[in-house]
């Protein structure tokens, strides 16, 4: 039975037939290695049809079958699913699924290069030593033997022998002849055919021309930014699709524009047209070595009549136990039953913004239970609900898509641009933890594995140390900060610059707290923001000496540790001092919090000031001492 190459196959891959599944001879295999930005290897293989031969690369899901040893130089496959690409001007095949017809046969025909003359055939063939000299030969031994009863592949001629033994008689066909719609009618036009939906796996950057089908299951804002090419603007979405690949689509400046407003999440679209990057693994959590990048010529379209095959969102649950060993910044899906929700507190980010924080605790089956910190939107949208369900003595179901894990104190996790959270979601492992609350989870003790704790309540990640090992120790000289707390009582609080004007603008959902000054107008004018307004805000910006049984130190409080000190907002202090005139009243409340001991924390750094560099100490969370655990505390040092 002889096997026959599929005649003139590269000439027409290459012509756009994508249809054609052919069978083709591999002449060569070679790993072409791991670049820096793909953890991969990758394959490539020089394929015949018989008369010409081209290289093909190997998508990486076939990886493990050329390793196995499935593919080897003379076998004989079928081409199931595959592209051509124009790479620098090189058509390239891009294979993305193959089956192997025969394991082992001598090359057949004699190949050249596909659109190379002979003279520069014969010059490559010399030169590599893949394929052998001239000399067309026609086989009649056996090659293989099969015991599968099915239809033959595509190409493949089967003949029944007197024996009863299949054999395979490899074969070279005529040269190919093009159809007389393709001769004398001068250039092809370029094929504007809809690109072929592939699956998000499939996806490589070999690709000229695809497109996928897949649902938006996660959207971020758009965030602006500042580099060395000016400033722009930046957003991103995830996709899913029908066979459960994920991938990150990512759209700059003009189009934000575009695409900003067309994509939600849930609904599905056909995407095509796009670039391919590896993506940028500490920002992009999902499991995909690619991400997308949309172009001018890029097309996100809504498929209106989505038949519901594509899956709304894909989780992948982690037991709460299993977060205590996570490496930190690992993202993972987490799913808990709430069982409490603190209030919303602003919180002074590094570069001056106000964000807000809330804190709320899981608890699942494995006995653990997790502290979720909400950021910004998070606390306001969702952490209101939760907190109005739990005072109803109602307790939610939460699943967390793309929580980030922090081991600050303990372990804990929290939300980013990109987390999703479900309250009460329908779906089985919410209906699983509900009925285990239900029916005796809610009794059931579990250990906080962010709140570990010595004997006397006190963090064991809590450092702490008396005012003087903070110089002794050359503590804040280091490369990062160092966080300390420290039992002071206030000795001192300076009055004559206790607060700063700051601005009052909203950027985004923010508040500007940038420093403001008067301007000709009798206005304030930011500088930030490039604007005037005609009020201000008044945030603490306190001096504040403490002292305990080793020395005394000057640390600096802002807004929320300022306020916890003082006892009330900057602004009633400012007015009654500098509007009012109450001197007296005044410095009564100042010198009322005088004297008071507290557990502070503190961040420490060297930073500069001009050509000096000075150790900067500041408040991050002010506590009254609670003796109690303070005293057991003690009494756990003297035991040890």
């Amino acid at each position: 039975m002889p096997v026959s190459l599929t005649p003139n196959a590269i000439t027409a891959i290459n012509d756009g037939d994508v249809n054609l599944k052919p069978l083709l001879q591999v002449l060569e295999i070679k790993m072409i290695g791991r670049s820096q930005e793909r953890s991969q290897e990758r394959y490539r293989f020089l394929i015949s049809d018989g008369v010409s031969a081209q290289h093909a690369m190997v998508a990486v899901q076939l990886n493990d079958r050329v390793k196995s040893g499935q593919f080897e130089k003379g076998s004989i496959v079928q081409l199931i699913d595959y592209i051509c690409s124009d790479v620098k001007g090189r058509k390239l095949i891009v294979v993305l699924n193959m089956e192997t017809i025969v394991q082992q046969s001598e090359t057949i025909g004699n190949p050249t290069i596909f659109g190379e003359t002979d003279t520069e055939a014969q010059k490559t063939f010399s030169g590599t030593g893949n394929i052998p000299p001239p000399n067309r030969v026609v086989f009649n031994e056996p090659m293989v033997q099969h015991s599968v009863n099915r239809a033959p592949p595509r190409g493949v001629n089967i003949q029944n022998q007197a024996n009863n033994t299949p054999s395979f008689r490899p074969s070279v066909q005529p040269s190919y002849q093009p159809p007389a719609s393709y001769r004398n009618h001068g250039p092809i036009m370029k094929n504007e055919a809809p690109a072929r939906v592939i699956p998000i796996a499939a996806l490589n950057p070999y690709q000229g021309r695809w497109a996928i089908k897949a649902r938006v299951t996660a959207k971020g804002d758009i965030r602006r930014y500042n580099n060395a090419k000016g400033d722009g603007k930046v957003f991103s979405f995830d996709l899913l699709d029908y066979d459960g690949g994920e991938i990150r689509v990512t759209c700059f400046n003009a189009l934000v524009d575009r695409f900003y407003d067309v994509t939600e999440v849930g609904k599905v679209y056909l995407i095509s047209k796009g670039s391919l990057k590896p993506a940028q693994k500490i920002f992009n959590h999902l499991k995909n070595e690619w991400e997308i990048f949309l172009e001018s010529t890029s097309t996100v379209e809504l498929c209106p009549d989505e038949d519901g095959s594509i899956p709304k969102q894909q989780f992948s649950f982690r037991p709460i136990s299993d977060i205590e060993n996570a490496e930190n910044n690992t993202i993972l899906d987490v799913i808990g039953v709430v069982t409490s929700v603190n209030p919303s507190v602003p919180i002074l980010r590094k570069n001056g913004m106000e964000t807000h924080r809330r804190i709320l605790n899981l608890k699942d089956e494995s006995g653990k239970a997790v502290e979720v910190t909400l950021w910004g939107e998070f606390c306001n949208r969702d952490g209101r609900q939760l907190e109005e369900m739990v005072d109803s003595a109602f307790h939610p179901v939460l699943a967390i898509k793309a929580g980030k894990v922090s081991d600050f104190s303990g372990k804990s996790v929290g939300t980013i641009s990109s987390t999703q959270l479900f309250i009460n979601p329908d779906f089985p492992e919410a209906h699983k933890l509900r009925t285990w609350f239900d029916y005796g989870g809610k009794d059931t003790a579990s250990f906080s594995i962010s709140r570990d704790t010595m004997p006397g309540g006190v963090s064991r990640n809590e450092i702490r140390k008396n005012v003087s090992q903070i110089k002794e120790e050359g503590l804040g000289r280091s490369d990062k900060p160092d966080w300390i707390t420290v039992k002071a009582t206030i000795s001192f609080i300076k009055t004559d610059s206790f607060c700063y004007t700051a601005c009052p603008l909203m950027i985004g959902d923010k508040q500007c707290n940038k420093k403001v000054t008067r301007s000709g107008t009798n206005r304030w004018l930011c500088d930030r923001c490039n604007q005037e307004s005609d009020e201000c805000d008044y945030r603490y910006l306190l001096q504040v000496q403490i002292q305990d049984h080793t020395g005394l130190t000057w640390i600096t409080a802002f807004q929320e540790t300022g306020e916890e000190i003082m006892g009330c907002p900057a602004k009633k202090l400012y007015a009654m001092k500098y509007e009012l005139e109450k001197e007296e009243e005044f410095a009564e409340i100042v010198r009322d919090r005088l004297f008071h001991q507290y557990m502070l924390k503190l961040k420490i750094k060297e930073e500069s000031y001009g050509d000096e560099q000075r150790v900067k100490m500041t408040v991050v969370k002010v506590d009254k001492v609670n003796y109690t655990s303070e005293s057991k505390y003690m009494l756990d040092l003297l035991v040890r």
